[in-house]
């Protein structure tokens, strides 16, 4: 299944207790990049969050949001850090001796305002029973997101099966083109030939001229080059029919297909053939713009 790798989810759980919302938005990337917020408390989740996600989007640059609210009324206390205390006592007292001043009264209030002598409490709850209302809020941005990747992705798949299609169609047309540039550089050669010998009243050696094409036709013989370009199409369609990401493989076919393409520009030495590589070029740069939004 083609897979974009953009795209938004959304999903909650909510009962009278809790309520969890996550958030995940994902663009594309060349690895598996998870990047997750998520609140102190549930910190210790933040691996499983991790997996849960990763199991399921192959690639792409992730971000996660996880928000949650507790309407659970909880017991807190409130700790007294007597040590801390009695050494602020104590610090006042060294103070007081080396200014050589007498201490006056200091009350409990003004210990208690140094920090972390008062410490707020409150009881936590076992993170095993919050995991499996949090999962189900991930399972439905994750469904949301798949969604929206999986309709994008069908977008690009008819999109590229049009641009391979033309591909192969601007191959068969150099192939078809081929004998003709052949033919095409013998008139141009027997012409010079006469130019040049009229001069001197002479004529054109046929054994030469059909020498000098022969040698031309074979190094710009571009069969070999477009039978793996057919070959390198099939492969890409094929790939494009797979099941699982198949973005990174599109992206290697892809670059083979372009070497070929550069090959035959290089050995058509002739204006029409010219005119159809610069056009199956650019539909080759349309197709590694798409790919790069493949999963």
């Amino acid at each position: 299944m083609f897979k974009s790798m953009t795209g938004f989810g959304r999903g909650e759980y909510h009962d009278k207790d809790h309520r969890f919302t996550v958030e995940i938005r994902a663009v594309n990337h060349r690895f598996n990049d998870i990047v997750i917020k998520i609140p102190k408390n549930l910190s210790a989740l933040e691996d499983r969050v991790r997996k849960s996600i990763a199991g399921t989007l192959a690639r792409g640059r992730i971000d996660v949001v996880v928000t949650a609210d507790d309407y659970l009324e909880r017991q807190r206390r409130v700790r007294v850090d007597k040590g801390l205390a009695c050494a602020y006592f104590s610090a006042l007292k060294d103070v007081a001796d080396a200014c050589g001043i007498d201490i006056q009264v200091v009350n409990a209030y003004d210990i208690a305002k140094f920090p972390d002598v008062l410490k707020t409490e409150e009881t936590s709850e076992d993170l095993e029973t919050l995991w499996p209302k949090l999962a189900e809020a991930i399972d439905k941005a994750l469904g949301s997101l798949l969604e929206m990747r999986i309709a994008e992705g069908e977008n690009i798949h008819r999109d590229l099966s049009a641009r391979i299609k033309a591909i192969r169609g601007l191959g068969a047309a150099i192939a078809l083109r081929a004998p003709a540039i052949v033919e095409a550089y013998r008139e141009r050669l027997r012409e010079r030939c006469r130019e040049i010998l009229s001069e001197v009243n002479a004529l054109p050696d046929e054994a030469r001229l059909l020498q000098e094409v022969a040698i031309m036709a074979d190094r710009t013989n571009i069969t070999e080059e477009l039978v793996r370009l057919e070959s390198h199409l099939d492969q890409f369609a094929q790939a494009m029919q797979g099941e699982a990401a198949v973005g990174r493989k599109l992206d290697f076919i892809l670059q083979e297909l372009n070497r070929e393409a550069n090959t035959i520009g290089s050995k058509s030495n002739d204006m029409a053939a010219g005119a159809l590589m610069v056009e199956m070029k650019s539909e080759i740069e349309k197709v590694r713009e798409q790919i790069q939004n493949i999963e």
